[in-house]
């Protein structure tokens, strides 16, 4: 039997791994009792990881979301892409935090990765925009979930606090932005987020108002246009990433958050494949909205690349490359 420490190691691995575990089956993956798994799991628990129990004849066990942050466990390759995306959060508005984040990644890694992750140091050289502060952006999102009215100043114009009805926190062009209805003007507004400075408490609630397409809406407020944009080709899908990773991924799209795990996302292209291919890039589970057009360039690069992965041959083997010591390769 391994060591509790080692144990408990390999059961937090483990239930992070699936959502539901059965407690014999983690019994017997670990090779112990089940009484032995419930002792782990309390003891899990007093380090501030929140497993939840099943209950019911094959009751088990699953991995929540707790109050306050626990310490995590990341395999070498999970822990080196962490570090290289908080190094590559350029273009969500939230620098400052993701550099404390990195910094604090980097001081626990071991030796080994932290070179690894060092010798993939880099600068990403692009327009510079203002940054967006991480608690504007909960306190925001928290007032359109909850439906309550936003007071906020506006940086850079005059006059009282402005009030606004929260609908829609979106992306475009790298900066965060809010949809909302405001209240003055009796009319929709999209505010820039690095300019507002929050008021509290926030008002009453109200009822939501409908927007038909948030996407088209933002749009056309940036493009100058009525209509859907300039690109021929423009389409919506259902990605299943929270807003902030997707915003990185494609800095030229409306991104929309639904949840804390998906977003929805609009953009526009020159042709539909290319169009279909760009959504693509994200490495996440996409659903499409419309139009159908989209449904059949996804149908179609699907076959596209099922085709060239059965045509595919194995690359040879490099040769090994002769030397005559430091002074480099043989003449």
């Amino acid at each position: 039997m391994p060591k509790t420490s080692g144990r408990l190691l390999s059961l937090l691995s483990l239930l992070q791994a699936r959502r539901d575990w059965p407690g014999a089956l983690l019994a017997e993956r670990l090779e112990v009792s089940p009484r032995t798994v419930r002792r782990d799991v309390d003891r899990l628990r007093e380090l501030g990881y929140p497993i939840v129990t099943a209950k019911g004849p094959d009751g088990g066990y699953r991995l929540g979301a707790g109050a306050r942050l626990p310490p995590l466990l990341f395999d070498d390759d999970q822990a080196v892409a962490l570090a290289i995306a908080l190094q590559s959060a350029t273009g969500a508005g939230i620098e400052e935090a993701a550099g404390r984040a990195l910094n604090t990644v980097r001081q626990v890694l071991p030796a080994r990765l932290r070179h690894r992750v060092d010798a993939l140091s880099f600068t990403a050289v692009e327009r510079p925009v203002p940054s967006a502060d991480p608690r504007t952006l909960v306190a925001v999102s928290a007032a359109v979930r909850a439906r309550e009215v936003l007071r906020f100043d506006y940086r850079d114009r005059d006059g009282p606090p402005r009030r606004a009805e929260p609908h829609h926190l979106v992306t475009w062009g790298r900066r965060w932005y809010l949809v909302a209805w405001d209240l003055d003007r009796d009319d929709w507004r999209v505010f820039r987020a690095d300019r507002m400075g929050l008021r509290t408490p926030n008002g009453p609630r109200f009822v939501p108002r409908e927007l038909p397409d948030v996407a088209a809406f933002v749009a056309a407020r940036f493009q100058g246009t009525d209509e859907n944009g300039d690109w021929p080709c423009r389409g919506e899908v259902v990605v299943h990433l929270p807003a902030s990773e997707v915003a990185s991924y494609l800095a030229d799209a409306v991104v929309v958050s639904l949840d804390e795990e998906r977003c929805r996302v609009s953009m526009g292209a020159w042709s539909w494949r290319g169009l279909a291919g760009a959504f693509g890039r994200v490495d996440a589970a996409v659903e499409v909205v419309g139009p159908a057009e989209l449904t059949e360039a996804f149908g179609e690069l699907a076959a596209r690349y099922a085709r060239a992965g059965l045509s595919a041959e194995p690359c040879p083997p490099t040769p090994p490359s002769t030397s005559s010591g430091p002074g480099g390769p043989s003449r």
